[in-house]
């Protein structure tokens, strides 16, 4: 039975205590914290995991390392790992203790389990991504090598992803449980005794409960306006003008500094989307500058680059595109593509677009400057929602790790319908190259292969914001826009 979805029976006046903090705030009885999205999504295994289902997930069932508050990457089923100077090797010592059921934690056992979690992914970005583990070895005792076919340098990210959580019989090893109760999850953080770890003093008074809930933004924003709850997540720009409700406190709205991909995908290449250069005409009519001026976000740059300048070493010199052209010269230029298609079309008609987007008030904003900036070119836009069918749709993800890599897996055949297999040919073949500079080289290569053909319009970072109470305690921004929940469980000693 997926972890997930197991709920732990607690004993009742555990659960009716629980039940009975659901009520309030403050740290004497738990923390609440919102997911913004679906009230399902905590317990929904039917759809990929969403962000409410990836904190349950995370918090119930650990991998070998996790991330804390601010995104390093911490011991979790492992207390210590080292890693061979040439990079093909991750030795990890696990920590002393047992699974949920009693039965000890080896390596044997954590060596099926991440076998497990990693088949799961097979066919997805995810699984790209983790292309280069050539073989899991349990040695002795409590010792589990991880041998790569090429260096991995952000191996410990990915080991750290929620999906990358270890499960024997479909139950985690904590270090929380939960119980559900209608659409709310009560965790509570696991006495290390029932672990098999050695006790802690006082653990009672060290610990509290987390409430956690998933609910559309205008009403998370609404709780939180009314101090029913102490944390709102998952914010995007969709729904980022609702936060102007929230007031001037100091340290409410909280932005993290994440790096990802935000921009249209193309999802049809019929008529005029067939060709590149046409396709090219949508990304050289956008202005990517004015897109943010409607949020009021300060620090945000814009980029017409797949792989964001700067991310690493990796990255190269590659400039921004079109950087001698002012935008009414690109808008005129991409302009006369359009007027050339119509004037080669027997009976044509107006161009139009669908643009696929989430629901909510900045997805409005967003596509208002979008679909002004197509109609200066002859282009009319039409908003539908994420389920629709469309010509473009918006992508906006977190990076998971700094690397080139993440970005080329995210655009490739495995997650795109539109894509460019010449791209993913190159990504594929930099996987089995020991030369980093060499490597470096072919996923620059690739990018260059996947700019040309204009299947991604890139704008800039994703944003991603949080409503903090201004007592929290577990939070802190991060590149990753991840946000644990049993470090807000832990109360200051």
């Amino acid at each position: 039975m997926n972890a997930v979805r197991r709920m732990i029976a607690y004993p009742v006046a555990i659960l009716m205590a629980a039940m009975l903090a659901a009520c309030g705030s403050g740290h004497g009885s738990g923390v609440s914290v919102t997911v913004i999205g679906d009230p399902a999504d905590p317990f929904d295994e039917e759809r990929a995991l969403s962000p409410a289902r990836e904190l349950l997930r995370a918090a119930t069932t650990e991998g070998l390392v996790a991330f804390d508050e601010q995104g390093r990457v911490i011991p979790a089923l492992a207390d210590r790992w080292i890693v061979t100077e040439d990079g093909l090797s991750y030795i990890f010592r696990l920590r002393d203790g047992t699974w949920r059921d009693g039965e000890a934690l080896t390596a044997a056992s954590a060596r099926e389990a991440l076998r497990r979690a990693i088949r799961a992914q097979r066919g997805s970005a995810l699984g790209l991504d983790l292309a280069g583990i050539e073989e899991i070895r349990a040695m002795a005792g409590r010792v589990i090598e991880i041998r790569l076919s090429r260096p991995m340098p952000y191996l410990l990210q990915l080991l750290a992803q929620p999906e990358l959580g270890l499960a024997v019989d479909g139950e985690g090893a904590g270090p929380m449980q939960f119980a559900q109760v209608q659409d709310l999850a009560i965790l509570e953080p696991i006495p290390p005794g029932a672990l098999g770890l050695p006790e802690i003093p006082k653990w009672d008074e060290r610990v509290r409960a987390i409430r956690l809930s998933a609910m559309p933004a205008a009403r998370a924003v609404e709780r939180f306006n009314e101090g029913e709850t102490d944390l709102v997540l998952n914010g995007t720009i969709a729904d980022f003008p609702l936060t102007s409700s929230v007031g001037i406190l100091r340290g409410t709205i909280q932005i993290d500094p994440v790096a990802g991909l935000f921009g249209l995908a193309f999802v049809e290449d019929a008529g005029f989307l067939a060709s590149p250069e046409n396709r090219e005409a949508i990304a050289l009519a956008i202005d990517r500058e004015a897109l943010i001026v409607p949020f009021g976000v300060s620090g945000w740059v814009p980029t017409t680059r797949i792989v964001p300048p700067g991310l690493d070493a990796e990255t190269g010199d590659a400039a921004e595109r079109w950087a001698d052209m002012t935008i009414e010269n690109r808008q005129a230029l991409a302009r006369a593509r359009v007027d050339f298609w119509l004037q080669g079309e027997e009976d044509p008609e107006p161009l139009k677009l669908r643009i696929s987007l989430p629901a909510g008030p900045g997805a409005d904003l967003l596509f208002e400057r979008i679909a002004a900036d197509l109609s200066a070119i002859g282009i009319e836009a039409e908003q539908v929602g994420l389920g629709d069918d469309a010509d473009l749709r918006l992508i906006d993800a977190v990076a998971r790790y700094p690397r080139p890599r993440w970005f080329l897996n995210r655009l490739s055949c495995a997650a795109q319908r539109i894509c460019s297999e010449a791209a993913d040919d190159l990504v594929t073949e930099s996987g089995t190259m020991s030369n980093s500079a060499v490597r470096a080289a072919v996923l620059r290569e690739a990018e260059r292969e996947l700019t040309d053909a204009n299947l991604f319009i890139p704008f800039g970072s994703p944003i991603r914001w949080s409503l903090v109470r201004g007592d929290a305690i577990g939070f802190a921004t991060n590149q990753w826009g991840w946000h644990p929940l049993m470090p807000m469980a832990l109360l200051p000693r």
